[in-house]
């Protein structure tokens, strides 16, 4: 047994419905369209967090605090989860052209996710690894909760009042709700309406710039998975390490660093440019425009983060210069500026790979 205690946040994504699904269907396509669900879970689950074990109808996670510092991330992985979730949910339900019971109840499923942040040991016999702790058994215990029942809400994404403080957020909209448990005590909850976010991620205007809109192209590979890279574009004190700039968040809309929020990348004593983010994606992709602070010029940037067959990320950078009503080539002009005095001679792009292997994230990493 591993006698040392670790520290870190525990997830448990849970498929709602699934009992009456199986009682009520035929069992052989009802755990054909299960096992999808769940690998789809397993999958995007394993890039960041390590997948404890498997239970049923629900995947037991965990990360040490250590491996994601920037706590917004853990957020960003359950949105991404559920939209994953809800969009294969929907794919399943519309290819199907069989009538049985259990094809025609694919829309009844849905996915609620539970986190909280504890103390925890990694139990290892006969080669079995499994994590044992009181804060192990409240996480399973949360299972029963009364956010459905106070709100009528089907898909939740559930954070316990300890687990919040270590995320480092407040959001707007959520519902708090104490539970008991015997031998545990009161737990404080905040649950989000994943239904709601769903509908407000869809909804969202798209700003993607296409490489054939763009004044100039950057490719590059890396051999981290999408989500460990993302973390080094977004989060503000991985940034710092490889921009060669302070990065300083000024801004969040409803507590978070989606569109409209905004930072300052600080180059020295007055050098300061405004950075406004106008799309973002998590794991996928986020659009930023760069507006030195005093000018009306701006450079538009999207960074799209797409898996690589070997594991790893490949990433593609597209800028175009904008400065109204100025013509096209002046724009043109600005971003060539912009990339070669400015962001290539401040931007270490090849420095990220060695930073990701001396902070030891990729033993995180699944394989």
């Amino acid at each position: 047994m591993e006698s040392k205690t670790q520290h870190g946040y525990l997830v448990l994504a849970d498929i709602s419905g699934y009992t009456s699904f199986v009682a009520g269907t035929e069992l052989e396509h009802a755990q054909e369209i299960l096992s999808e669900l769940l690998e789809l879970i397993v999958a995007k689950f394993k890039s960041l967090l390590t997948i404890s074990k498997l239970e049923g109808d629900a995947v037991f996670a965990y990360v040490p605090e250590s491996k994601l510092p920037r706590g917004e991330t853990l957020l960003e992985l359950i949105e991404a989860t559920y939209v994953a979730f809800r969009d294969r949910r929907e794919a399943a339900h519309r290819r199907t052209t069989c009538t049985c019971d259990a094809c025609r109840a694919i829309p009844t499923l849905d996915l609620k996710f539970l986190t909280h942040h504890g103390d925890y040991f990694i139990q290892d016999i006969a080669g079995t690894k499994e994590l044992v702790g009181s804060d192990v058994n409240l996480i399973h215990r949360l299972l029963k909760n009364h956010v459905a029942e106070a709100t009528g809400w089907r898909a939740y994404a559930l954070f316990t009042e300890r687990s919040l403080e270590h995320i480092g957020l407040r959001l707007e909209g959520m519902h708090e709700l104490p539970e008991a448990y015997e031998h545990l005590g009161e737990v404080q909850t905040h649950s989000l309406n994943l239904h709601g976010r769903y509908a407000e991620i869809v909804e969202a205007r798209r700003v993607f710039l296409k490489p054939e809109e763009a004044h100039d192209i950057i490719q590059l590979d890396y051999a981290a998975p999408p989500p460990v890279i993302w973390e080094w574009f977004n989060d503000p004190r991985k940034r710092g390490q490889w921009m060669h700039s302070e990065i300083v968040p000024v801004m969040r809309v409803g507590g978070r660093s989606g569109p409209g929020a905004r930072n300052h990348c600080v180059h020295g004593k007055n050098e300061v440019v405004v950075e406004e983010v106008l799309d973002i994606r998590p794991f996928d992709y986020v659009t930023v425009a760069h507006t030195p602070r005093g000018t009306p010029a701006s450079v538009l940037m999207t960074f799209h983060f797409t898996p690589a067959p070997n594991g790893g990320t490949h990433l593609q950078m597209t800028f175009r210069g904008q400065l109204k009503p100025m013509p096209d080539l002046v724009g043109r002009w600005l971003c060539k500026y912009a990339l070669e005095f400015q962001l290539k001679r401040l931007w270490a792009f090849d420095k990220i790979d060695e930073l990701i292997a001396r902070n030891g994230e990729l033993a995180n990493v699944a394989p």
